[in-house]
């Protein structure tokens, strides 16, 4: 007899949703450029007060485009809604690639629960301006209720919201930016803040660090590919012009405003100003109706952001429970929309437990709900980019799969040496991106508590290997693959998965 090969796909994600477009629009509102612009450079204008600040986003962007040649080379061999998990699945090993998945459900759950607090704090103080007083809470609960509804309904139907959003928002940064570079600080435009010697100090460190927690979420393009037209042309296109897009954004608008202020006078003027800094530039040469403009699309483009995280967190729970790394019920789609069913409720549900404790206790919304959970939840991402970075080296130095050295070898080796002196200055100085004293624990636990998490992922991937050895073999094959199970095929399954790790499976990747 021949033997049963059961589908390990019991439900699918909605197909060929999402063209490159859409999904330019989900990567970018992941990075959310108008919020990384109003509120992350003008606080590290004034907390580094180094002028350093444009070339250090597009050295970042030059970085991230390096990861992103060999992460978007492997998307055209793997077309797989975990993305990292999978991917480090591939490269690394199983054991491995369940590890990732358990740094990477915390850490995107985090991001898009801090961001709650952002749009809840804006909200309320925009109300405030039109005489109504509102909690922080109730605007934040009110963004999560639209978030649940569009979390569970048609990807395409999110991906035009975004896109709406995302156009009025650039649109407005480029408005804002050329405000700004027309009307320089003692008239004379100046480039020296694209100068490389700053790179040289102490200071890059940092400043390299928070320059890439603006653009964490790019990657939300490759948790799509499921989803999207010609997933291996599509997901690869719009990756690149994600990272490109936010990059220059960035970039120029850091420049635009230290144009506007005069180079030896920003740090000065965001430190007075902070996040009211681009609008205080601005406003003298505008009509009111583009700054209030302005202020309502920073509130969308938080909101922008909360759903495409929402977006991927849901399709990472998804992954894990369609391969039985989650009970199976996490595997399964709404029936009309193909959303994730479960995976979309239960980052509803972890989300308003969060918020409620936070106002419950009392505790300020963006220092303790923003700038703490999407800070603790961009160093998991950094973590999983870094390991991914060594997965793509890994996969394509077994089979270049036809890919050039410089795809397949060149670039990801660069971007894994480049992310480890990065990760490795984040954890060593991560006290001070959380503003806490020498002598706080947080200083040292947060690297411990990820480390501590994929410890678990590793353990149940050992477990899974010894008890549910069918179900370990399907760990990141996505859609792509079949388990052959035999009735007397266990023991050679267990003898498979017994090999040392590296070893080459018959489906091409470690165990």
């Amino acid at each position: 007899m021949e033997p049963e090969e059961p589908d390990i796909v019991s439900k699918a994600l909605a197909k060929n949703r999402l063209g490159v477009p859409s999904v330019v629009f989900f990567g970018v509102a992941g990075a959310a450029p108008l919020t990384v612009i109003i509120g992350s450079i003008t606080t590290i204008y004034a907390i580094i007060g180094s002028t350093a600040v444009p070339i250090a986003y597009l050295v970042t962007a030059g970085l991230l485009s390096l990861f992103t040649v060999g992460f978007v080379a492997m998307s055209r061999h793997i077309v797989n809604t975990g993305a990292f998990y999978s991917y480090i699945s591939h490269g690394l090993g199983r054991i491995i690639g369940v590890g990732a998945a358990f740094v990477a459900l915390p850490a995107y759950s985090l991001m898009q629960i801090g961001l709650f607090g952002l749009f809840g704090s804006v909200a309320s103080g925009i109300l405030a301006a039109f005489g109504f007083a509102v909690p922080w809470y109730a605007c934040a609960i009110a963004a999560w209720f639209a978030v649940a509804i569009l979390g569970l309904l048609w990807v395409d139907l999110s991906g035009k919201v975004l896109a709406v959003l995302l156009v009025l928002e650039i649109a407005v940064v480029l408005i804002y930016d050329l405000v700004m570079i027309g009307n320089p600080a003692d008239g004379q435009i100046t480039f020296s803040q694209f100068s490389p010697a700053p790179l040289a100090t102490p200071v890059i460190g940092i400043l390299m660090v928070l320059a890439i927690a603006g653009f964490v979420g790019f990657e939300a393009t490759v948790v799509l590919s499921e989803e999207a037209k010609d997933p291996k042309r599509t997901i690869a296109r719009a990756t690149h012009i994600a990272v490109i897009l936010a990059g220059v954004l960035c970039a120029v608008s850091a420049w635009a405003m230290s144009v506007n202020t005069g180079p030896d006078q920003i740090a000065a003027r965001a430190a007075e100003h902070q996040t009211d800094l681009v609008f205080q530039l601005v406003g003298p040469h505008l009509p009111g109706f583009l700054i209030d403009l302005g202020y309502v699309l920073f509130l969308t483009s938080v909101f922008a952001a909360l759903l495409a995280f929402h977006a991927a967190v849901s399709r990472y729970q998804f992954a894990l429970g369609r391969e039985g790394v989650l009970p199976a019920a996490w595997g399964r789609t709404h029936p009309r929309t193909g959303a994730p069913l479960l995976g979309s409720i239960t980052q509803s549900v972890l989300a308003i437990i969060v918020l409620s404790i936070y106002a419950l206790v009392g505790s300020d919304p963006l220092v303790f709900v923003f700038a703490w959970l999407t800070t603790i939840g961009g160093l998991g991402v950094l973590i999983l980019m870094w390991a991914a970075s060594a997965a793509v080296l890994a996969f394509f130095m077994r089979n270049k799969r036809g890919e050039s050295a410089w795809k397949a070898y060149v670039a990801p080796a660069t971007a894994f040496l480049l992310l480890t002196v990065v990760l490795a200055a984040t954890c060593i100085g991560f006290g001070e991106l959380l503003q806490v004293s020498g002598d706080s624990p947080f200083q040292w636990l947060i690297p411990a508590l990820y480390l501590g998490v994929a410890m678990i992922g590793f353990v149940w991937a050992l477990i899974m290997r010894a008890a549910r050895p069918e179900v370990y073999a399907a760990i990141g094959r996505g859609t792509e693959g079949r388990v052959s199970v035999a009735p007397d095929s266990a023991s050679m399954l267990r003898a498979m998965h017994a090999d040392p790790v590296g070893a080459r499976s018959g489906s091409g990747y470690p165990y």
